[in-house]
């Protein structure tokens, strides 16, 4: 089954809708099967005093709260839907992760079909059952988060309408950039292991190392911020991917997803030819006549491997020679 990959725009449209239609584009020709927004009134989520993270601080050193700060980078109702049917159009899906109840309904009522939940929800039980009442698809990001947090979550999703088998988990760790050593990218087997659902990860690493990784290790879906320029003013483009680095990871990916195969192991038709090249045959060491005894002295195994297997040798040896061999003949 293919890794659905989700290039996660964000907020890294600046509050553009151009901006926001260049990323799009810019996903959807790196490969990507989803480009994801974040939608969210600032007067839902946050306090007006409500204070930035430390990364969003360092990254423009803008004195502003985080209240102030996202209310920058709202997209209206009629933003997201020119947004979806640019999508659509496109051939690429539109996903939005929504932060509050006005932004779920939002939404659901352009008929999106999967929900991805933010790990900073995952402790929300309105919201969850608000999402989980849809019956929809759900990925839960679960960064910052216990077993028990995610067991709490997802059995709120399950009882609230969404049937098990359409919720994916993604291990995620929520710094912007996430340090190797916080990764902890065993931790989704470990998901996978103790809840029995599709697992995925969403990535805040620099590079696309982590990704890759990931796909080989199962994940169903990634998640990977990007953005048409770092160096751009806004929270997250710093430890964002640029179009090339997207396009450089999705062509990873997809080359791991041919790499692992089914597991049966078989002679490929690749290598088929080398046979022959590779392996070795039953020859003869030394000039050998007509009613001589095979032995150790005059037999040895070289290539090519079109004759008869060495792993004939023990009923080879002690044989009578039927005809005459040179040396480095085939014995047949």
């Amino acid at each position: 089954m293919s890794v659905f990959i989700i290039a996660e725009a964000g907020v890294n449209h600046n509050g553009s809708i151009e901006l926001a239609y260049k990323l799009i584009d810019a996903a959807y020709d790196a490969g990507a099967n989803a480009v994801k927004f974040q939608t969210f009134k600032a007067n839902n989520i946050a306090i007006q005093n409500s204070k930035k993270a430390e990364y969003q601080i360092q990254k423009n050193n803008i004195i502003e709260s985080q209240f102030d700060m996202l209310k920058k980078l709202e997209l209206n109702a009629d933003e997201h839907k020119k947004l979806f049917n640019y999508c659509t159009n496109k051939g690429i899906t539109f996903l939005s992760s929504p932060f509050d109840h006005e932004s779920i309904r939002l939404l659901d009522k352009l008929n999106v079909q999967i929900f991805k939940i933010p790990s900073g929800e995952i402790n929300n039980l309105p919201y969850l059952r608000h999402i989980g009442s849809l019956g929809k698809e759900v990925i839960l990001s679960t960064g910052m988060s216990s077993l028990k947090e995610i067991d709490e979550a997802l059995n709120i999703l399950i009882n609230s309408g969404t049937a098990k088998n359409n919720i994916t988990i993604l291990h995620a760790n929520t710094m912007y950039p996430t340090p190797m050593e916080d990764v902890n990218l065993n931790a989704m087997q470990t998901i996978k292991n103790k809840f029995d659902v599709a697992v995925g990860y969403s990535d805040h690493t620099l590079g696309i190392e982590i990704d890759i990784a990931a796909a080989a290790l199962g994940a169903s879906v990634i998640e990977k911020h990007f953005t048409l320029d770092k160096k751009m003013d806004g929270p997250d483009h710093k430890a964002s991917l640029e179009p090339n680095e997207l396009k450089s990871m999705i062509g990873a990916i997809r080359n791991i997803e041919k790499a692992m195969g089914d597991g049966v192991k078989r002679l490929t038709r690749s290598e088929k030819p080398n046979i022959t090249i590779a392996r070795k045959s039953i020859v003869a060491k030394t000039d050998i006549k007509k009613g001589d005894i095979f032995s150790e002295k005059n037999l040895t195994t070289k290539r090519p491997g079109n004759g008869l297997s060495p792993m004939n040798w023990d009923s080879v040896v002690g044989k009578i020679a039927v005809q005459d061999f040179n040396l480095d003949d085939l014995i047949c």
